[in-house]
């Protein structure tokens, strides 16, 4: 990134004339030639039109090897026609081609230190052009508008502008412009006016007036305000005497002077010449009294130059006094009859500025190291005070500046960089976590699982490396036994499979075999000699097994017995036909011993009788039966058993390994050696000799272990020793410490160096030196200096040489043992400046010369009693007579002693609860934060306030209280939720297949006041804890076992005997299945009742000369998926061939089709739920193992034994353990109690000290949550506050004078309250404020008196300033448009007399922002109508009446009055502002619209029988239409008179009442057809019986 550094002389594009060849410009020749060709064209003649300009590209990228702006920038330049095409260079003016290389500053990234934008502030808003000219009627929120700033990029240290592109480069410029908004024009809003004031005479011809304050200022192009004054005349009782038209007007007091040189020589001049006279007559003195005039001198002189800082001149100042009429003219002083004319001079003290140094260097940064991360230092330059103000406003100017720094440079070293630390993990306890009313508390040995490490955290200035791990493992070898496997193993840290009984067992046998041939089935029986029938014999068909029962290869069988083959009969015909041997029962006893012996039986039937005839019979019962002995080993079961691993011992033998490694993540450093017992054992017995089972077996005694290192204790080195209290506080005797501590990072393991040195270091800190206090010491008050005589001998009545003057005096810093120190300590440290001048008087002959008062004296204590002050008079004044008055001049004054009573009272709220400090209980020794007490008795306090009889707030002590009440209290003790120990687990939920087992707990008690929580508990029954594990039920744990089949016995007899159809029956026993196969009967519901064989069937016999075939044999399998359309057959072989004339064999094959669920089925696995998660007995939390189990599923939705699934070879990818985490009921850990706060408040009732503690250890899972109460309060002992406070000014007094600058006064008290808003302050003796800075509303300076303008009678005046108004916001619809909020006040104009009005100064405004402003909206506000008008006005939001602020387009009606006004009789002026009739009245309109005449609304008068006269109805016809013609007839009454002048009814009343009669008798005919009912047909009936049937339908049956 560059930039230009210079920019290119080429002028614009219009500027390159054309470049020509010399035969171009031969056509063109004449026309130069022509006059004014020559040098310029002539006026008025346009250029030749340039064809060929030249044309540049952007600059490239800054390029350079050092940044700064020795870089260089190209860009492209070519030559271009008019049209746009690029052309050859030689077209265009070669002088005008631009440059296409230019230097240029090359930015790099340390430049960001170094330059940035610098943002000016934004200019005035300005409307836009475009939308001012079309402006709504009424503004609502103001005219939008664009403000604009300036933005330059500038050089940081020198402060001197930059190119753009620098500070581009890092940042992009910021908006030059942005949308604004020009509120709507705020007009001045003014209050009401005030009351009336007195008149300004009390007899005779005056004036009132009243005045009004400004509450909004115009903003914004608003109209100015209004008058702020109202006057009217007023007049009282005429004047006895005659009315003064001179008053006497005192001018201001001009600036302080000194006298002029001349005027101080000739004062000196006769001053010396007094002296000689004195000299003269005196004689001169002895040598001493020389010397003590010289100490005296030069004593006077050190003071002048300890006096350096405050150059004092006394000067002096004079006013003018004179005579004014009414109209403010001057007239002679003789006008202005009066005694004693006022002072025309006084001294003054000549005013100073205040006078500071040159500042010092700048100091070192604060900050010696370099890291641009952390903050900035900052560095200071000061100056000092050279001379301090005098008699002047302005203060000092700050005396010290600081500016942030940051350390730069090579030799700067980086700054430390700090990090957490934390100490190894203490071991890991589970006791922290059980529960209060856990068992497991009393027996903590064998706690295992989750627990709770502590480690301490604190912070270093280095890094340490971490360790790397190794992990090494292990192989284990088997041999030919009994195994069995782990199913599930142990969870938790109980020790992994160690704890798992033994796996293997072995017994004894003589020659052992490892392969052995295994019979699978016997082939057909082949008869010797290739006969039909007869003996012969059957080939078994073998595979090899290995001792595991599988499967392996024939080969490994060639030194095994191989199975000969059996001899068998294959029946001829009419022979006898047995069915083949039964498989072998399972052996009746597992070993053989002397009183056992193993067996087992196979059977075999009749399957048909002989013939009668050469037929070999069958043989009897005890043949068809055989037995034979198994499980012929001894009944002796041997197995190792392995005791636990020893220590780990080092081995010598092996001492090269030594190089250091991890082990299970623990540093080791060499290798030792482990060892166990190894026993062999016989079951049920105990321990045997070692030779009786098998050596190959035998478990590993030894093995080698890696023996961790020693670990020596490691702490860290002391941390610096705290600091001691740097600053004294007096009356503190305590001896302060100063502490060091240090943190152990690794504890001693493994016999390594033990921790002996001290944690804690501690020593008294070095006594501070004596806190060092300063005071002012103030000097003798030096000469009274006078106004020189000089100025006041032109002065009425003055005397040379007395009078009032001032005087001066010395100051100077003193420590408070008198030492002399530097004024800028007093300055810092000895409170306000004592008074460096004093008025003083030089009292003239005639005045009466005092003493001071005395000091009060004591009171004793006595109600009622009275203190008294004196005071003597002195010199010459003990002879006059004026002086001796006591009357003007008292020398004794009087006053009572306060008598003071004093009560308590409590005040404000109690505190928390708080307990006492330490109460900890410690558990095994070991302080265990979440178990601290939290709970029991405390105590709560609340303040207590003392009063005086008067009301004020005192110091507690004076009501003999220690400042609280005391009240015991209880903290509830946090009680966790309370369970019921586990139930036993119940039965598997399935016999077959994976289910699933189930134990839970009750809950017994609830958790209150914080206790630890109950788990989750079950949704359903909420007062229940579940914990659910699949478990397996063994498909063939019981089986049906069944024996064979009996002989047929024929039911239906032949023609033959023995042959035939019959039954034939079996018994089918439920047995328990176990390894070696079934053994004991157990009840039939044990078993699948679905899987029952048949107990008894149907058979047929053959006849002897019959075929005989053998059972059927077993179903094929039916092909997968199962299908209708594939089949499964059986088949039986013929075992004897029929005789000549016997029934032929049948076809021995049956065949069905596979039906899905009922011959055929699918398998599938199905994998259970996961079991929650499973800890050891012993653990309480932390990891476990959740399991779930594999189901084999038949397509029917039967659970089946897995086998089915497994030899179909299904996917098994699902895991069946997985590792889980049980969170820790760790309880929540508090930091202890902080210190008490200092004191919320300094004084008064409200103040609170509050304690903190902190959350070191969240609560986590189910552990006691933290408690809500993280801070405690407790009220401050109540201190009564003392501040001082001014009184109210005084009137503006001129002495001895009736008008013109005059001075006023206030006192200053000291007043306590006791710190609330509603306590208005009491005063009480100046004493208790002592201690407290004098400063009032934050001013050091106090002004108790100041110049104030008394306004001479018929002067025009302003009155004093208002008080500031609210701050107001300039807002829209209650919205701040962010334009700040302002405050106003204002003088209002006061004129005395009319002729005097053209002197009146202008009213004033002043204005200033402020913070805390508010919206304000203005509404017309009207009262109710009284006749034509009502009152409107404007109101405030926050209900002050106000004019202005309103919009005046919207101003309610004040008036209604009609125009023109309504003068007909009994008319008036409606509210629509039209002329209306009064009641009984109609009005009668012209043509025009407007109200003509007022009618009386005739009456008709309805006589009764009694009195034809006495009832009148009146009926008010609607508006006449017709005018009256008559003039006459406006104001008649017009009535309907219904008898004639006779006394008889006129005719027409006749036809009225007719006409009512029959309207009578229609109305009446009218109701009673409308209200007569309508008979109803019968077959209604039926239907309104309808509705109560349908109602009991439902319930027919009741």
């Amino acid at each position: 990134m560059g930039l230009q550094a210079r920019r290119s002389a080429s002028g614009s594009p219009g500027a390159a004339g054309p470049r020509r060849g010399v035969l171009q410009l031969l056509p063109l020749l004449p026309l130069l030639l022509r006059p004014g060709a020559c040098g310029a064209a002539a006026p008025g003649e346009a250029e030749a039109p340039t064809l060929y300009l030249w044309k540049t590209g952007p600059w490239g990228r800054c390029m350079g090897d050092e940044c700064g702006p020795g870089g260089i920038q190209t860009r492209a330049v070519w030559c271009a026609h008019v049209e746009g095409w690029t052309t050859l260079h030689t077209n265009c003016k070669q002088a005008e081609r631009p440059n296409n290389q230019q230097n240029c500053f090359k930015v790099c990234d340390w430049h960001k230190e170094l330059y940035d934008w610098r943002l000016g502030p934004w200019n005035q808003c300005l409307p836009v052009i475009s939308k001012s000219l079309e402006k709504p009627l009424e503004c609502i929120k103001g005219e939008e508008g664009i403000q604009v700033r300036e933005i330059i990029c500038i050089q940081k240290e020198k402060d001197i502008p930059a190119e753009d592109i620098i500070c581009e480069y890092f940042e992009p410029k910021p908006l030059l412009e942005q949308a604004c908004l020009i509120p709507c024009q705020q007009d001045c809003i003014v209050s009401e006016f005030s009351a009336w004031s007195e008149c300004s005479k009390t007899c005779g011809s005056g004036l009132q007036h009243r005045t009004r304050h400004v509450v909004a200022p115009p903003q914004f192009g608003g109209s100015g305000c209004p008058n702020l004054t109202e006057f009217q005349v007023c007049r009282s009782n005429p004047c006895e005497a005659e009315e003064s038209m001179y008053s006497l007007h005192v001018g201001p007091w001009s600036t302080c002077s000194m006298p002029h040189s001349r005027q101080v020589r000739q004062a000196r001049r006769r001053g010396k010449n007094k002296e000689r006279e004195k000299d003269r007559g005196k004689g001169v003195k002895d040598p001493e009294a020389r010397e003590l005039i010289k100490k005296k001198r030069n004593r006077n002189r050190q003071n002048r130059q300890e006096n350096k800082y405050w150059d004092i001149q006394i000067g002096y100042q004079t006013r003018e006094v004179m005579c004014a009429n009414k109209t403010g003219k001057a007239a002679d002083l003789s006008f202005c009859q009066q005694e004693k004319l006022p002072m025309t001079f006084q001294s003054c003290v000549i005013t100073k500025e205040c006078q500071v140094s040159e500042w010092s260097e700048w100091s070192p940064c604060s900050k010696t190291c370099h890291n641009m991360a952390s903050p900035k230092g900052a560095r200071v330059r000061t100056r000092s005070i050279r001379q301090f103000p005098i008699g002047s406003d302005k203060d000092c100017p700050e005396l010290e500046e600081k500016e942030p720094c940051v350390s730069q440079g090579d030799a700067v070293a980086p700054c430390a960089t700090y990090g957490w630390r934390t100490t190894e993990w203490t071991e890991c306890r589970v006791d922290p976590l059980l529960s209060q009313q856990d068992k497991r508390r009393g027996n903590q040995t064998a706690l295992c699982g989750g627990g709770v490490q502590t480690r301490e955290v604190y912070c270093v200035q280095a890094e340490d490396n971490l360790l790397s791990r190794l992990n090494s493992q292990k192989d284990r070898e088997g041999f030919k036994l009994r195994k069995r496997r782990i199913t599930s193993e142990p969870t938790g840290g109980s020790g992994g499979t160690g704890n798992c009984p033994h796996l293997l067992e072995a017994i004894p046998c003589e020659e052992p075999s490892c392969y052995d041939w295994k019979a699978v089935r016997l082939g057909d029986c082949e008869p010797d000699n290739g006969k039909e029938c007869g003996p012969g014999t059957q080939v078994q068909e073998v595979v090899c097994i290995n001792s595991d029962g599988e499967e392996v290869d024939r080969q490994l069988c060639r030194d095994a017995i191989f199975p000969i083959p059996v001899a068998c009969d294959a029946p001829c015909p009419k022979d006898c036909v047995l069915s083949t041997w039964s498989t072998w029962s399972s052996c009746s006893h597992t070993c053989s011993g002397k009183t056992t012996e193993g067996k087992q039986i196979r059977a075999r039937s009749i399957l048909a009788y002989a013939g009668e005839e050469g037929g070999v019979h069958c043989p009897n019962s005890s043949a068809l039966q055989e037995v034979r002995s198994c499980n012929e080993h001894p009944c002796t079961v041997y197995h190792w058993q392995t005791g636990p691993w020893g220590q780990c011992i080092e081995d010598t033998s092996v001492s090269s390994f030594n190089t250091t490694t991890t082990w299970n993540g623990e540093a080791s450093c060499s290798v030792g050696m482990q060892t166990r017992k190894v026993i062999c054992v016989r079951v049920n017995v105990g321990q045997v000799g070692p030779k009786k089972c098998p050596e190959s077996l035998r478990p590993e005694t030894v093995r080698p272990c890696l023996l961790p290192c020693r670990k020596d204790c490691i702490m860290t080195p002391y941390s610096d020793w705290t600091p001691c209290p740097s600053s004294c506080k007096e009356g503190d005797s305590v001896v302060k410490k100063q502490s060091r501590h240090r943190v152990i990072i690794q504890l001693p393991a493994n016999g390594g160096r033990d921790c002996t040195d001290p944690l804690y270091e501690e020593k008294a800190c070095e006594a501070p030196q004596g806190c060092q206090s300063y005071r002012w010491k103030t000097h003798k008050w030096r000469r009274c200096q006078l106004v020189p005589w000089s100025v006041q001998q032109d002065s009425p009545g003055a005397q040379e040489g007395c009078g009032p003057g001032r005087q001066a005096r010395a100051i100077t810093c003193r420590k408070q043992d008198g030492g002399q120190a530097s004024i800028h300590e007093c300055l810092q440290y000895a409170g306000p400046v004592p008074a460096l001048t004093q008025a003083c008087q030089i009292p003239c002959q005639e005045d009466c010369q005092f003493t001071s008062w005395s000091k009060f004296s004591s009171c004793n204590g006595d109600c009622g009693a009275v203190r008294t002050r004196k005071r003597t008079i002195v010199g010459k004044s003990k002879k006059k007579e004026k002086c001796k008055n006591s009357h003007f001049y008292p020398l004794i004054e009087t006053q009572y002693c306060p008598c003071d009573k004093y009560n308590a009272q409590p005040v404000g709220n109690w505190s928390d609860c708080i307990l006492p400090e330490g109460k900890v209980e410690v558990l095994l020794g070991m302080k265990v934060q979440g178990d601290i007490k939290e709970c029991g008795q405390g105590y709560r306090y609340q303040a207590m306030a003392c009063y005086d009889q008067n009301g004020r707030l005192v110091e507690t002590s004076r009501c003999n209280s220690h400042g609280y009440i005391e009240e015991a209290c209880i903290m509830p003790c946090p009680s966790d939720c309370k369970l019921s120990e586990w139930s036993n687990w119940s039965r598997c939920s399935k016999s077959c297949g994976s289910g699933v087992k189930v134990r839970s707990k009750w809950l017994r008690e609830k958790p209150y006041n914080g206790g630890r929580p109950c788990p989750k508990l079950d949704h359903v029954n909420q007062a229940q804890v579940y914990e659910v594990v699949p478990c397996h039920s063994d498909c063939s744990q019981y089986i049906w076992v069944t024996e064979p089949w009996s002989v047929c016995k024929v039911t239906f007899v032949n023609m033959r005997e023995n042959c035939g159809e019959g039954v034939q029956t079996r018994k089918v026993r439920c047995m328990h299945n176990t390894a070696d196969g079934p053994s004991d009967h157990v009840d039939d519901y044990l078993c699948d009742p679905e899987e029952m064989p048949l107990g008894s069937r149907e058979c047929k016999l053959p006849c002897p000369e019959d075929c005989v075939i053998s059972e059927w044999g077993p179903w094929t399998r039916c092909t997968l998926p199962c299908n209708q359309s594939s089949f499964r057959q059986r088949s039986a072989d013929p075992i004897r061939q029929p005789a000549d004339e016997g029934r032929a064999c049948p076809d021995a094959v049956e065949k069905e089709p596979c039906n899905l669920n009922k011959n055929c089925f699918h398998y599938d696995y199905n994998v259970t739920d996961w079991s929650t998660c499973q800890l050891s007995e012993k653990a309480v939390c932390g990891n476990g193992i959740k399991t779930r189990m594999l189901d084999c599923v038949r397509s029917d939705g039967k659970s089946v034994d897995l086998k089915y699934c497994e030899e179909l070879g299904l996917e098994k990818n699902w895991q069946m353990n997985t590792s889980c985490m049980v969170e820790c009921p760790v309880n929540c850990q508090l930091s202890d109690w902080s210190p008490w706060s200092e004191c919320s408040q300094t004084c008064g009732l409200t103040g609170k000290m509050i304690r903190r503690r902190t959350v070191t250890q969240p609560f986590q899972g189910d552990g006691r949550p933290c408690p809500a109460l993280m801070e405690q309060s407790k009220p401050c002992p109540v201190k009564p506050c003392y501040r001082w406070q001014y009184g109210q000014w005084s009137p503006c007094q001129v002495q001895d004078a009736q008008c013109g600058e005059g001075t006023r006064t206030r006192n200053v008290s000291c007043v306590v309250s006791d710190g609330s808003a509603e306590d208005f302050s009491k005063v009480v003796d100046e004493e208790f404020c002592t201690d407290i800075e004098p400063i009032i509303d934050g001013n050091k300076k106090m002004v108790l008196e100041e110049t104030c303008t008394q306004p001479c009678p018929g002067d025009c005046y302003l009155k004093d300033w208002s008080s500031w108004s609210l701050c107001q916001l300039t807002c829209v619809n209650g919205e701040d448009l962010g334009f700040g909020g302002i405050q106003v006040r204002s003088r209002a104009v006061i004129i005395q007399e009319l002729e005097n009005q053209h002197l009146c100064p202008e009213q004033l405004l002043e204005t200033k922002s402020c913070d805390d402003g508010q919206c304000y909206e203005y509404k017309w506000m009207a009262s109710a109508w009284k006749g034509s008008s009502r009152t409107v006005w404007c109101q405030r939001s926050d209900g002050v009446n106000v004019t202005g602020g309103c919009l005046v387009v919207r101003q309610p009606d004040a008036d209604r009055s009609c125009n023109p006004p309504c003068s007909q009789p009994h008319s008036y002026c409606s509210e629509t502002r039209t002329c209306s009739c009064e009641e009984g009245y109609t009005e009668v309109m012209s043509s025009n619209g407007t109200l003509e005449q007022c009618t009386l609304i005739p009456v008709v008068v309805i006589p009764t029988m009694e009195d034809k006269r006495g009832d009148v109805k009146t009926s008010r016809a609607v508006h006449p239409t017709q005018p009256s013609s008559s003039p006459t007839g406006r104001g008649r009454t017009w009535f309907l008179q219904p008898f004639g002048p006779d006394g008889r009814l006129k005719t027409w009343v006749y036809g009225v009442a007719a006409g009512a009669f029959v309207l009578l008798i229609f109305i009446i005919s009218m109701i009673y057809l409308a209200c007569k009912k309508p008979k109803k047909p019968q077959r209604r009936q039926n239907n309104r019986l309808k509705p109560l049937t349908l109602a009991y339908d439902g319930d027919a049956d009741m």
